[in-house]
């Protein structure tokens, strides 16, 4: 029984993440829209970083209750999915921060590498954390005894 409401939780959790993320992306299509909109309409005295500033604290303020709101059982599938994201980013920050800063390299290089270095110890750190609450919640489950 546990497991049938645990599979049934897991696929609400899919089906709200699909949604979701079909929402931010006809989100940010709007919010480009009307950053472009406002811009012309104030003669481009408005400028659209501003109202994308503004969409960004939204979201921030959105995604802090979405993820308060989560139920412990759900925790760690949700850690799962956030050690995959950051497996990304250290693919990126390695990418980032294997930058060529030779004589031919771009101005930029040296500076790219230095923030893919600080990407890859980030994105480590999350990695390794999120394994360990995973451990843990993992361990609230087993038999004592």
């Amino acid at each position: 029984m546990a497991t049938e409401i645990d599979l049934q939780a897991l696929e609400k959790l899919k089906a709200a993440a699909t949604a979701a993320r079909q929402a931010a992306d006809a989100a940010q299509a709007y919010a480009d829209e009307i950053a472009a909109s406002a811009s012309a309409l104030s003669g481009g005295a408005i400028d659209p970083f501003v109202f994308r500033l503004a969409i960004f604290v939204l979201a921030v303020f959105v995604g802090y209750y979405v993820v308060w709101s989560v139920t412990p059982s759900l925790h760690t599938p949700l850690m799962s999915v956030t050690n995959a994201i950051s497996s990304v980013i250290v693919v990126g920050a390695l990418l980032s921060a294997g930058v060529d800063v030779g004589a031919n390299a771009d101005e930029g290089a040296g500076a790219a590498r230095f923030y893919g270095f600080i990407a890859l110890v980030l994105a480590s750190v999350n990695i390794f954390g999120g394994f360990l609450v995973t451990e843990r919640m993992l361990s609230m489950f087993k038999k004592k005894g």
